[in-house]
Formats: C-alpha cells, structure tokens, sequence
C-alpha cells in the first residue's frame, strides 16, 4: 500500500506547477539564461522544484536544431548520463529491501560469470556501486563505442577478464562498468531482465513517464538530437554511438521534470525506508578511511559555508546533466542540455543557494 500511494503521489506531482516568489525565479531564469547564450548551448531544459512544488521549469533553445523542435522539460528527453546511476540505484535498493540482494556478498552470488580476481578481499555490491571495488573505467574509445550489445551479460565482456585496478576498498577509482556489474546482479536477484525491472521497480512507480533505455533501433518520441563544439566553435551533430553496453551506468533518457519526480521520492521516507535513504547517501570510505564523498549511486557535495547537497553528474555523447538537491529544505535543481562537456561549474549550487530560505 505504501508503494501505491507514492505512485498517488507521483502522478499528482507531474502535473502540477505552483507559483513562487516571483523575483527569486526571475533571478535564476537570468542566470541560466545567461550561462545558456555564453556556452553556445543548442538546447537546455531547467526544472527547480522545493518541497514537493515545480517552482521553474523551462525550455531553452532546441531539442532539435535542424527541425527548430523546441526544448520542453516535461517531454525532451535528453541523454542523461551518470545520472543513470542512481536511477539504477533505486532500483538495487528496493531488492535491498525485499531481502533479496547482500550488499556485502561476494558479487559472484550474483553474477557467476565473473571472475574470482584472487584478491583477499571480495568485490562486492556495496564496494561496487561505490568505486571502491577496482573494477576499471573507460579506456581508449570505448566511451564512443557503436557496437549494440543485446544483453546486459554482453556487456561485461568489455572488461570482465581485465585485472582489478587496486585491492578492492583500497582506494577510489570511478567506474561507470561497476555499475554493469550491479545490473547483471539486479538481474539475478529480481529475476528479471534489468530493462524490464528498471521500469517496473523505479520508472512506473515513480510517474516516471518519460524516462526509457537510450535504444539506437527504438522510435522514441520526444527524444533530442546529440550536438558538440566543432574544431572551428560552432555546433555540429555528435558523432554516433550506441548505448546499449552501459544502461545502469550511463545509459537511460530522461527530462528535467521526471528527474524532479525521482529526486522528491528520495527527500523522505516512502518508497523507501528512511535507514535504507541513509544507507545509500552516507559517504563510503576507503579502508584506510578515506572519505570518498559518495555513496551507493548517490554523490555527496559539502560546500564551503557548511551546507550539503547530494545528486550526480553525467556526461554522455551529445549529453551533459547536473542533478543536485538539498535535502534539508527539499529544494531540487535538475539542469540537462543535448550537447557533450558542458561544464556548468558552480551554477546549479547558486541556483539552489537561491531558494533557501
């Protein structure tokens, strides 16, 4: 029931746009306008949300420059990138809930095809989705890979037999194949193909309506065109990749408003536990104690003047987002643009900063 009623919940929010102060929204639509024509953007969707309440959400420029198709937060769906990673985490904390995954578990439990690294210490989910289990990043091209990939287990061929970067817990190294590793596992666990429990565990139960895998062979409605700076400073189209081997890692579309949904569903206990919302945000640590300032899917920002906000980044072909919010005061700002390495620096901390009260 409770499940249910957070679905209530989530689908009463997508709708509904409430007015605020109006000066605080003028004031951040200037800055994100300004940094939108600086940056040469072709498109960029902004949602700002506080306690439950859309206070801005706005479309700049286009999701398609050659058909001149407008942004629109509720319906563009952009390439999200790293942000896949909580998403995915949502979802492993649900089986975490049911009893049906050990964080701490030898991760051959789960996927008995990868192999036993004769390390004296086991990769598992918890290290995993952490960056502390050694598990290698992207190398060479492989991040411009075109090749479809059928299944998740396809996808671990592309590092599974390689060494371990460090004995696991060691030290921290980002992953985004880690998180096909957790995804292989979510499918043993769930028993389930991962696209199909994706959606069933996370996506329609949080009226995440416009949220899908990045498929190269789907029509997919809404979806933007990839752009990026050309060696001369103007935009050309981002060159063509495929996906499909990094769906838990980087590989899902989303909007700037079905993020928000997905943020308030983490302000509090309700689609899930409050331990288990503690659990995930709390900073790991490495063996020798070393603060890593992420968690389980989730990133940890402390600023300067004390406060702390948590979301994620992602880059992705074609696709840069910024997701963080405050939890405290439940002010959530999501930022995503179809083009490839906007760095948007310290601008979504002063949107949030804004809104505080």
């Amino acid at each position: 029931m409770k499940r249910l009623a957070f679905i209530l919940f989530a689908i009463c929010f997508s709708v509904n746009v409430f007015a605020g102060d109006s000066l605080t929204i003028a004031q951040a639509h200037e800055k994100v306008q300004a940094f939108f024509d600086a940056n040469n953007l072709p498109g960029l969707s902004l949602t700002i949300a506080k306690k439950g309440e859309i206070l801005l959400s706005e479309g700049f420029g286009y999701a398609d420059l050659e058909n001149m198709v407008p942004v629109d937060p509720a319906t563009s769906k952009f390439r999200i990138g790293s942000v896949s990673k909580p998403f995915t985490a949502a979802a492993l904390a649900v089986l975490y809930e049911e009893g049906k995954v050990d964080l701490d578990a030898p991760i051959q439990n789960y996927v008995k095809k990868f192999p036993n690294k004769g390390r004296k210490k086991d990769v598992t989910l918890r290290l995993t989705a952490g960056h502390l289990a050694g598990i290698r990043h992207y190398r060479g091209n492989e991040f411009l890979s075109s090749k479809q990939y059928n299944t998740v287990e396809a996808g671990l061929k592309i590092f599974k037999d390689d060494s371990l970067l460090h004995k696991p817990g060691s030290r921290y190294a980002y992953s985004s194949y880690g998180w096909n590793l957790i995804s292989a596992a979510i499918e043993t666990a769930a028993d389930e193909d991962f696209l199909s429990y994706m959606r069933k565990a996370v996506f329609d139960t949080l009226g995440m309506t416009n949220t899908v895998a990045d498929r190269n062979d789907w029509i997919i409605p809404g979806r933007t065109r990839y752009y990026q700076t050309g060696f001369q400073g103007g935009l050309i189209n981002a060159p063509y990749v495929d996906n499909s081997y990094k769906w838990a890692g980087g590989g899902f579309l989303s909007t700037s408003e079905d993020i928000i949904k997905f943020a308030q569903a983490h302000m509090q206990a309700g689609y899930l536990k409050q331990e288990t919302l503690d659990l995930f945000f709390a900073s790991q640590q490495t063996d020798s104690g070393e603060v890593t300032n992420y968690g389980i899917g989730w990133t940890t920002y402390p600023m300067d003047n004390g406060n702390e906000y948590y979301g994620h980044g992602g880059g992705s072909v074609g696709g840069s987002t910024a997701f963080v919010f405050d939890k405290e005061q439940e002010i959530v700002v999501v930022i995503i643009s179809n083009k490839s390495s906007v760095n948007y620096g310290n601008l979504p901390f002063e949107l949030i900063e804004l809104f505080r009260e």
